[in-house]
């Protein structure tokens, strides 16, 4: 029988081979693979900033990396990682404006400046209003909407990731759009 390439490995074979110290840095290696990507523009579009994207992504695949053998496999792998990602991405934000006793008001201005400059941001002009208004919304319903709109994720999904009921989680969606229709004009469409 011959060895599934390595893009192609189940979750299952990962963990699988991650639980064995023969192949447990190959097997990191390949989950890495798989996942980096969408957990890089998960986090990214949290906190705006490439290089703390970059940091964020180090510090949860770390996690992942510590934890890996204790994942019981109550959520699917993939849940499991992006709620590690989640978490640490609402740390982050939470921690900058402890650090810099700032208004959450102050962090999203931080935020926005950081979206605007060039090397950051390479989107055309109705992208730049979009992630603006995104980041004029609670933190929660702007992860719902990232999760919903920009990754098409189910509200079930969502809700494993995020540990809220799905009824709560599409009424977050429903106002982020009410919001994001409001400052964009209701030609807008989601």
């Amino acid at each position: 029988m011959t060895e599934a390439p390595p893009q192609h490995l189940e979750d299952q074979e990962l963990i699988e081979k991650f639980g064995r110290e023969e192949s447990r840095n190959y097997a990191f290696n390949l989950l890495m693979t798989k996942y980096q990507e969408r957990v890089y523009w998960h986090i990214r579009k949290m906190v705006v900033d490439h290089d703390d994207a970059d940091d964020l992504v180090q510090e949860v695949f770390v996690k992942i990396y510590h934890k890996l053998e204790g994942f019981r496999g109550e959520s699917g792998l993939f849940t499991w990682i992006y709620r590690i990602a989640t978490n640490e991405c609402l740390n982050f934000l939470q921690k900058k404006r402890r650090r810099f006793f700032l208004p959450i008001h102050d962090v999203e201005g931080e935020l926005q400046s950081k979206l605007e400059d060039a090397n950051h941001f390479s989107g055309d002009e109705i992208e730049l209003k979009l992630q603006k208004a995104l980041l004029n919304l609670p933190e929660k319903q702007r992860l719902v909407f990232n999760m919903k709109y920009f990754e098409d994720m189910k509200y079930d999904e969502i809700s494993e990731v995020l540990g809220t009921s799905v009824g709560a989680l599409k009424a977050s969606y429903h106002h982020a759009v009410k919001k994001i229709k409001l400052e964009l004009g209701d030609e807008t469409t989601f």
